[in-house]
Protein backbone atom coordinates (compact mmCIF):
# COMPACT_ATOMS: atom_id res chain seq x y z
CA UNK A 1 0.00 0.00 0.00
CA UNK A 2 1.14 3.66 -0.74
CA UNK A 3 2.46 6.24 2.35
CA UNK A 4 0.12 8.86 1.61
CA UNK A 5 -3.68 8.98 2.41
CA UNK A 6 -3.92 9.04 -1.39
CA UNK A 7 -1.97 6.17 -1.98
CA UNK A 8 -3.71 4.58 0.74
CA UNK A 9 -7.36 3.91 -1.57
CA UNK A 10 -6.94 0.55 -2.72
CA UNK A 11 -10.11 -0.99 -5.07
CA UNK A 12 -12.11 -3.49 -3.25
CA UNK A 13 -15.77 -4.18 -3.67
CA UNK A 14 -18.57 -5.85 -2.12
CA UNK A 15 -18.48 -7.08 1.98
CA UNK A 16 -15.46 -7.66 3.50
CA UNK A 17 -14.65 -10.39 6.16
CA UNK A 18 -13.79 -8.85 9.83
CA UNK A 19 -11.42 -11.08 9.64
CA UNK A 20 -9.35 -10.09 6.72
CA UNK A 21 -9.79 -6.28 7.39
CA UNK A 22 -8.03 -3.94 5.91
CA UNK A 23 -8.53 -0.45 6.18
CA UNK A 24 -6.42 2.39 4.31
CA UNK A 25 -5.98 5.84 5.56
CA UNK A 26 -7.96 7.90 4.75
CA UNK A 27 -13.54 21.14 11.26
CA UNK A 28 -13.93 22.42 14.57
CA UNK A 29 -16.91 24.63 15.98
CA UNK A 30 -18.33 25.25 19.24
CA UNK A 31 -20.17 22.74 21.59
CA UNK A 32 -23.33 22.75 22.71
CA UNK A 33 -23.39 21.12 25.97
CA UNK A 34 -25.73 18.07 25.63
CA UNK A 35 -26.54 15.99 29.23
CA UNK A 36 -27.97 12.29 28.79
CA UNK A 37 -31.30 13.84 29.11
CA UNK A 38 -30.98 16.27 26.43
CA UNK A 39 -29.61 13.28 24.55
CA UNK A 40 -33.00 11.52 25.41
CA UNK A 41 -35.22 14.77 23.70
CA UNK A 42 -33.41 14.76 20.53
CA UNK A 43 -34.92 11.46 20.15
CA UNK A 44 -37.99 12.52 20.52
CA UNK A 45 -39.35 10.63 23.26
CA UNK A 46 -38.62 9.34 27.20
CA UNK A 47 -37.13 5.93 25.52
CA UNK A 48 -33.70 5.24 25.65
CA UNK A 49 -32.05 7.62 23.31
CA UNK A 50 -31.71 5.86 19.42
CA UNK A 51 -28.07 4.72 18.34
CA UNK A 52 -28.10 4.68 14.02
CA UNK A 53 -25.12 1.76 13.10
CA UNK A 54 -23.95 1.75 9.37
CA UNK A 55 -24.49 -1.63 7.91
CA UNK A 56 -23.62 -1.78 4.34
CA UNK A 57 -20.64 -2.74 1.80
CA UNK A 58 -18.54 0.18 3.56
CA UNK A 59 -18.38 -2.02 6.71
CA UNK A 60 -16.88 -5.09 7.59
CA UNK A 61 -19.02 -8.59 8.48
CA UNK A 62 -19.84 -8.21 12.24
CA UNK A 63 -18.21 -4.79 12.52
CA UNK A 64 -21.72 -2.99 12.58
CA UNK A 65 -23.44 -5.76 14.67
CA UNK A 66 -20.36 -5.55 17.59
CA UNK A 67 -20.63 -1.65 17.61
CA UNK A 68 -24.40 -1.91 18.08
CA UNK A 69 -23.66 -4.55 20.93
CA UNK A 70 -21.41 -2.40 22.44
CA UNK A 71 -23.68 0.53 22.39
CA UNK A 72 -26.60 -0.99 23.81
CA UNK A 73 -24.43 -2.28 26.50
CA UNK A 74 -22.98 0.99 27.80
CA UNK A 75 -24.28 2.73 30.86
CA UNK A 76 -26.95 4.45 29.11
CA UNK A 77 -28.47 1.42 27.49
CA UNK A 78 -28.91 2.93 23.73
CA UNK A 79 -31.53 1.18 21.59
CA UNK A 80 -29.58 0.47 18.27
CA UNK A 81 -30.84 0.26 14.91
CA UNK A 82 -29.03 -0.28 11.32
CA UNK A 83 -29.01 1.62 8.63
CA UNK A 84 -27.26 1.75 5.18
CA UNK A 85 -28.65 0.10 1.42
CA UNK A 86 -29.84 -2.66 2.56
CA UNK A 87 -31.76 -1.70 5.33
CA UNK A 88 -35.31 -0.89 6.53
CA UNK A 89 -33.49 2.57 7.61
CA UNK A 90 -31.49 4.05 5.00
CA UNK A 91 -28.74 7.17 5.35
CA UNK A 92 -30.60 10.25 5.20
CA UNK A 93 -31.43 13.50 6.99
CA UNK A 94 -34.89 12.30 7.82
CA UNK A 95 -33.70 8.91 9.32
CA UNK A 96 -30.85 10.49 11.12
CA UNK A 97 -33.42 13.54 13.12
CA UNK A 98 -34.63 10.72 14.77
CA UNK A 99 -31.36 10.14 16.29
CA UNK A 100 -28.76 10.67 18.94
CA UNK A 101 -26.14 8.77 17.77
CA UNK A 102 -24.57 7.91 14.26
CA UNK A 103 -21.73 5.15 14.16
CA UNK A 104 -20.03 4.44 11.14
CA UNK A 105 -17.80 1.12 11.87
CA UNK A 106 -14.68 -0.16 10.63
CA UNK A 107 -14.91 -2.23 7.01
CA UNK A 108 -12.31 -1.73 4.05
CA UNK A 109 -10.55 1.07 2.15
CA UNK A 110 -11.10 4.66 2.43
CA UNK A 111 -11.72 5.22 -1.28
CA UNK A 112 -14.35 2.23 -2.13
CA UNK A 113 -16.12 2.84 1.22
CA UNK A 114 -16.15 6.63 0.60
CA UNK A 115 -17.76 6.10 -2.94
CA UNK A 116 -20.40 4.48 -1.10
CA UNK A 117 -20.66 6.50 1.42
CA UNK A 118 -20.23 10.20 -0.73
CA UNK A 119 -24.07 10.70 -1.52
CA UNK A 120 -24.43 11.29 2.26
CA UNK A 121 -21.93 13.29 3.23
CA UNK A 122 -24.10 16.93 3.85
CA UNK A 123 -26.64 14.22 5.66
CA UNK A 124 -24.16 13.23 8.03
CA UNK A 125 -22.14 16.72 8.74
CA UNK A 126 -25.69 18.57 8.94
CA UNK A 127 -26.66 16.08 11.09
CA UNK A 128 -23.54 16.57 13.63
CA UNK A 129 -23.12 20.19 13.68
CA UNK A 130 -27.15 20.27 14.73
CA UNK A 131 -26.08 18.87 18.03
CA UNK A 132 -26.01 14.71 17.09
CA UNK A 133 -23.00 12.48 17.63
CA UNK A 134 -20.27 10.73 15.23
CA UNK A 135 -18.97 7.55 16.36
CA UNK A 136 -16.27 6.39 14.44
CA UNK A 137 -14.14 3.04 14.92
CA UNK A 138 -10.93 2.85 12.86
CA UNK A 139 -12.34 3.32 9.58
CA UNK A 140 -15.21 4.93 10.61
CA UNK A 141 -12.20 7.62 12.30
CA UNK A 142 -10.38 8.06 8.51
CA UNK A 143 -13.56 8.67 7.56
CA UNK A 144 -14.04 11.53 9.53
CA UNK A 145 -11.35 13.56 7.77
CA UNK A 146 -11.75 15.49 4.66
CA UNK A 147 -10.69 14.49 1.26
CA UNK A 148 -11.48 11.69 1.43
CA UNK A 149 -14.18 11.80 4.02
CA UNK A 150 -16.98 13.29 6.02
CA UNK A 151 -15.12 16.47 7.25
CA UNK A 152 -15.74 16.20 10.82
CA UNK A 153 -12.07 16.57 12.01
CA UNK A 154 -9.99 19.79 12.31
CA UNK A 155 -6.81 17.98 12.07
CA UNK A 156 -5.04 15.40 10.73
CA UNK A 157 -5.30 11.57 10.30
CA UNK A 158 -2.83 8.84 9.04
CA UNK A 159 -1.69 5.46 9.06
CA UNK A 160 -0.49 4.45 12.93
CA UNK A 161 1.93 1.17 11.48
CA UNK A 162 3.76 4.02 9.29
CA UNK A 163 4.81 6.09 12.43
CA UNK A 164 8.00 5.77 13.91
CA UNK A 165 8.55 3.39 15.97
CA UNK A 166 4.90 1.62 15.75
CA UNK A 167 4.72 -1.75 17.65
CA UNK A 168 3.44 -3.12 14.38
CA UNK A 169 3.99 -2.66 10.93
CA UNK A 170 1.55 -4.54 9.04
CA UNK A 171 -2.40 -5.22 8.12
CA UNK A 172 -2.67 -8.01 10.35
CA UNK A 173 -5.05 -8.36 13.62
CA UNK A 174 -2.76 -7.69 16.57
CA UNK A 175 -3.14 -6.81 19.99
CA UNK A 176 -1.02 -3.33 20.50
CA UNK A 177 -0.35 -1.13 23.89
CA UNK A 178 -1.95 2.11 24.61
CA UNK A 179 -2.16 4.56 26.95
CA UNK A 180 -6.27 5.25 27.71
CA UNK A 181 -6.50 8.46 29.94
CA UNK A 182 -2.70 7.84 31.17
CA UNK A 183 -3.55 4.03 32.02
CA UNK A 184 -1.47 1.13 30.36
CA UNK A 185 -4.19 -0.58 28.59
CA UNK A 186 -4.35 -3.12 25.06
CA UNK A 187 -6.83 -3.48 22.35
CA UNK A 188 -7.45 -5.17 19.14
CA UNK A 189 -5.80 -3.80 16.44
CA UNK A 190 -6.06 -3.78 12.22
CA UNK A 191 -4.55 -0.81 10.74
CA UNK A 192 -6.03 1.85 12.25
CA UNK A 193 -5.85 5.19 12.31
CA UNK A 194 -3.56 8.38 14.38
CA UNK A 195 -5.67 11.38 14.93
CA UNK A 196 -4.08 14.44 15.74
CA UNK A 197 -6.41 17.40 16.51
CA UNK A 198 -5.36 20.90 15.03
CA UNK A 199 -3.48 23.16 17.66
CA UNK A 200 -6.26 25.44 19.27
CA UNK A 201 -8.95 23.34 17.92
CA UNK A 202 -11.50 22.13 20.99
CA UNK A 203 -11.22 18.63 21.98
CA UNK A 204 -9.65 16.02 24.13
CA UNK A 205 -7.15 13.01 23.80
CA UNK A 206 -8.32 10.14 25.38
CA UNK A 207 -5.81 7.97 24.28
CA UNK A 208 -2.25 7.33 22.54
CA UNK A 209 -0.22 4.52 20.39
CA UNK A 210 3.27 3.91 22.28
CA UNK A 211 4.33 6.57 19.61
CA UNK A 212 2.47 9.02 21.69
CA UNK A 213 0.72 9.53 18.57
CA UNK A 214 -3.37 10.28 19.29
CA UNK A 215 -4.96 7.08 19.22
CA UNK A 216 -8.72 8.25 20.32
CA UNK A 217 -9.98 11.79 20.46
CA UNK A 218 -13.26 13.36 21.14
CA UNK A 219 -13.64 16.95 19.38
CA UNK A 220 -16.65 19.28 18.45
CA UNK A 221 -18.21 20.05 15.15
CA UNK A 222 -20.74 22.94 14.82
CA UNK A 223 -23.43 21.90 18.01
CA UNK A 224 -22.39 17.83 18.04
CA UNK A 225 -19.28 15.77 18.97
CA UNK A 226 -17.33 13.36 17.27
CA UNK A 227 -15.53 10.55 19.26
CA UNK A 228 -12.97 8.32 16.54
CA UNK A 229 -10.61 5.54 18.09
CA UNK A 230 -8.31 3.91 15.94
CA UNK A 231 -8.03 0.10 17.58
CA UNK A 232 -11.44 -1.20 18.39
CA UNK A 233 -12.52 -1.03 21.51
CA UNK A 234 -15.80 -2.80 20.63
CA UNK A 235 -14.15 -6.50 19.86
CA UNK A 236 -15.66 -9.21 21.95
CA UNK A 237 -14.26 -12.29 22.23
CA UNK A 238 -15.27 -13.61 18.99
CA UNK A 239 -12.64 -11.47 17.67
CA UNK A 240 -9.64 -12.55 19.50
CA UNK A 241 -10.83 -15.98 18.28
CA UNK A 242 -10.82 -15.84 15.07
CA UNK A 243 -7.69 -14.11 15.04
CA UNK A 244 -5.52 -16.15 17.54
CA UNK A 245 -5.16 -13.47 20.28
CA UNK A 246 -4.64 -12.95 23.85
CA UNK A 247 -5.38 -9.73 25.58
CA UNK A 248 -3.88 -9.53 28.60
CA UNK A 249 -6.26 -7.31 30.19
CA UNK A 250 -8.94 -9.77 29.38
CA UNK A 251 -11.78 -8.96 27.02
CA UNK A 252 -13.55 -5.73 28.09
CA UNK A 253 -15.69 -3.13 27.22
CA UNK A 254 -14.86 -0.79 29.47
CA UNK A 255 -12.87 1.61 26.68
CA UNK A 256 -15.49 1.76 24.45
CA UNK A 257 -18.25 2.76 27.20
CA UNK A 258 -15.59 5.67 28.19
CA UNK A 259 -15.50 6.26 24.42
CA UNK A 260 -19.47 6.77 23.94
CA UNK A 261 -19.77 8.47 27.10
CA UNK A 262 -17.28 11.05 26.73
CA UNK A 263 -18.39 12.08 23.21
CA UNK A 264 -22.17 11.94 24.35
CA UNK A 265 -22.18 13.24 27.73
CA UNK A 266 -18.86 13.89 30.21
CA UNK A 267 -16.51 15.61 27.97
CA UNK A 268 -16.21 19.58 28.76
CA UNK A 269 -14.34 21.26 25.96
CA UNK A 270 -10.76 22.22 25.99
CA UNK A 271 -8.46 24.06 23.59
CA UNK A 272 -5.21 22.12 22.21
CA UNK A 273 -6.07 18.53 21.59
CA UNK A 274 -5.48 18.00 25.31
Amino acid sequence: MGRTISGLLREETGRISRRRLVVGAGAAGTLAALAWAGVSAVTGNGDRPLALVYRGPAACSGCAEAVAALLRSAPVGFRTEYCGPGEQRQVSRSTLTDAAVYAQPGGGNVGPAWRRLRDHAEDVRGFVRDGGHYLGFCLGAYLAAARPGFGLLDGKVDQYIRTAGASVDSVDDAVIPVRWRGRARHMFFQDGPTLELRPGAPGMVLATYDTGAPAAVVTAFGAGRVGLVGPHPEADRSWYADAELTNPDGIRLDLGHDLVRSTVDGWAPTSGGS
